[in-house]
């Protein structure tokens, strides 16, 4: 019973050493005596008891390593800490195994010292702005440099660009800065927009003020040369009849009437309001010795007719 048990776990044991099964996600390498001897792919696999093992076991999916924060110095000379996250997979399981002791550890070293060289060459102000192309070029030069390792370094992302407080503290300021830059640039446009609304306004009212003074003056010089054209009219027509009625008998003798009769009435006014007398008081009832000789004058007249 107890050599049968015996028998028993040798043979179990020969067993495990000759089976292996490899899951799906798995890289195996196995070696013969210490000496490689292949890759197993996933699957059920025979090995010699005592000459084959298995060496090493890779992850044959995409692994994802953090990259721990580290201090860079831009460009401009300001210090910022950078952390990120590297994807990789491997490729080729021996030469993983062979071409280099850890390539995680590798790998992530790698990409802190690209990062670095990359930071440096821009200013704070580009490490925001060209995340992108840091990104693509750390991958680039990684991947190069651990093509011997049988990896393959599939992106690299930045987590996080973080200034040192006083550089945070300045940004802050000249962000302000520009917010009050750009607010007063935004008033001052304002106010000369104003300015110049106001100033158009203020045109258009002068314009249309002058157009209706303008105007007005037309329209009081037309009323005025229609007015003068009425009078004119008027005394023309006036004038036509007196003329017509001087040139009927009798005419100039009431023309000379009138004179007279207004002549007398104008010096008799001018003498009662003057203070100095140039001719004598009396020559203000001549109007009474004119009226006389008119009468005497038209008798006689009468007289000849008949």
């Amino acid at each position: 019973m107890t050599f049968f048990t015996i028998f028993s776990l040798i043979i179990i044991f020969v067993t495990y050493k000759t089976i292996v099964i490899i899951p799906q996600h798995s890289g195996v390498v196995k070696e013969r005596l210490g000496k490689f001897k292949g890759v197993l792919l996933p699957g059920f696999h025979f090995m010699i008891p005592f000459f084959d093992r298995v060496a090493y076991t890779h992850e044959m999916r995409e692994q994802v390593l953090d990259v721990p924060s580290q201090s860079c110095i831009t460009k401009d000379n300001i210090q910022v800490e950078v952390d990120g996250i590297v994807y990789l997979k491997v490729i080729s399981p021996d030469k993983a195994s062979y071409g280099i002791g850890d390539y995680r550890l590798a790998s992530v070293n790698l990409a802190q010292t690209n990062m670095r060289s990359e930071i440096g060459k821009l200013t704070l102000d580009e490490t925001f702005s060209e995340r992108e192309s840091i990104n693509e070029n750390v991958v680039r030069e990684v991947d190069l440099a651990s093509d011997p390792w049988g990896i393959k370094v599939m992106r690299y992302e930045i987590k996080n660009i973080s200034p040192s407080d006083h550089v945070v503290d300045t940004l802050e300021k000249q962000m302000e800065a520009e917010r009050q830059k750009r607010a007063e640039i935004t008033l001052a446009e304002a106010e000369k927009q104003s300015t110049i609304n106001l100033s158009n306004a203020y045109r258009e009212e002068k314009i249309n003020l002058s157009q209706g003074e303008k105007q007005k003056r037309m329209n009081e010089a037309q009323g005025k040369a229609r007015e003068i054209e009425i009078l004119a009219e008027a005394t023309a027509e006036g004038l036509g009849q007196i003329s017509a009625a001087i040139a009927k008998k009798g005419g100039q003798e009431a023309l000379q009437m009138q004179i007279s009769e207004h002549f007398i009435e104008e010096l008799g006014e001018i003498l009662k309001t003057a203070e100095v007398s140039v001719v004598p008081n009396n020559l203000a009832n001549l109007k009474g010795f004119f009226e006389g000789i008119n009468q005497v004058g038209h008798s006689l007249s009468n007289k000849k007719e008949v």
